[in-house]
């Protein structure tokens, strides 16, 4: 008997709450994707109380417990009245938060957090967490930007560096089949990195440009030829900043899927990740979709 791949477009949709707004709105966001692709909903939230248990007391653990818990059921009840049908389970963690996210997706689905923290500092940059599980992860994670902002835009922009960026480029597409939506794929080359130092001969630059045009193209055909019904298009720049130019492109797109590249090895919050997903994360006008890449030219390279 034959049966379906398991896969992160199949697996749950796994978001994290903590009782801040963007949590709020980055369920609600998961809430609607999970409706999407026809998938369930599991809702997360860590308490972190396995490392405090030695120092608080059992009333202000349960207290932490119970408030975790009657959080887990409030996030339920709002998604349920946005979506009635949704299949939305909970889970109380007493972990930390991205040890708690991490376990719960599993090899399969997909995480999705919000871009702040709670309180404090954090609220004004991407969370802890929000760092942590995209820097960790081994399915697909979502932070969730710029929802609210206006109407939905009917597009959807993927980064693509190389032939290794195949794999985003099918989530993108499956994502933008599922919205009904436009597929852009954008290939931002930096000339300065390209170059180094040295101010180029003309020749030399063309050169390097139909380089880059070649690996779009191959890219944008093969996707062309695997979802034959979506409008699909390419477009290659160059920059001096990669990030600039995806930041921009993220003001038109409803998602902006790229690559999670990491380096193995390097422990520490979110250092693993490059300079381009570290601004996009911070910076994006859309929710960004990281889709893990591990490849070995990766260790070094960025975003």
């Amino acid at each position: 008997m034959e049966t379906t791949p398991r896969t992160s477009e199949n697996g749950p949709v796994t978001v994290g709450v903590d009782g801040s707004d963007a949590a709020r709105t980055a369920a609600l966001w998961a809430a609607g994707e999970a409706v999407r692709r026809d998938r369930p909903l599991h809702v997360v939230h860590g308490g972190d109380t396995d490392g405090r248990n030695l120092y608080l007391t059992a009333a202000t653990l349960d207290g932490i417990r119970g408030a975790g818990r009657e959080l887990l059921a409030a996030t339920a009840r709002a998604v349920t009245a946005e979506h009635p049908g949704l299949d939305v389970t909970t889970e109380y963690s007493s972990a930390d938060p991205v040890t708690s996210l991490y376990r719960a997706g599993g090899l399969y689905g997909t995480v999705v957090v919000g871009h702040r923290g709670r309180g404090g500092f954090h609220s004004l940059l991407l969370g802890s967490v929000g760092l942590g599980i995209a820097a960790i992860a081994r399915t697909p994670v979502v932070v969730v930007r710029g929802v609210g902002e206006g109407e939905e835009r009917g597009a959807v922009v993927a980064a693509v560096r190389d032939g290794n960026d195949l794999v985003c480029a099918r989530h993108a597409a499956r994502g933008a089949e599922l919205r009904k939506a436009t597929l852009s794929l954008r290939h931002v080359w930096n000339v300065l990195e390209s170059v180094g130092n040295v101010i180029p001969m003309l020749d030399a630059m063309a050169g390097l440009a139909g380089e880059h045009e070649r690996v779009l193209t191959s890219l944008t055909d093969t996707v062309h030829e695997e979802f034959p019904g979506l409008t699909v298009e390419g477009e290659a720049d160059k920059s001096v900043s990669v990030a600039g130019v995806l930041v921009e492109a993220s003001r038109g797109a409803d998602l902006l899927v790229m690559g999670g590249r990491r380096a193995p090895g390097r422990l520490g919050l979110g250092r693993n990740l490059g300079r381009v997903t570290h601004t996009l994360l911070h910076h994006a006008h859309c929710p960004v979709l990281l889709v893990p890449r591990t490849t070995a030219g990766d260790a070094a390279g960025s975003p």
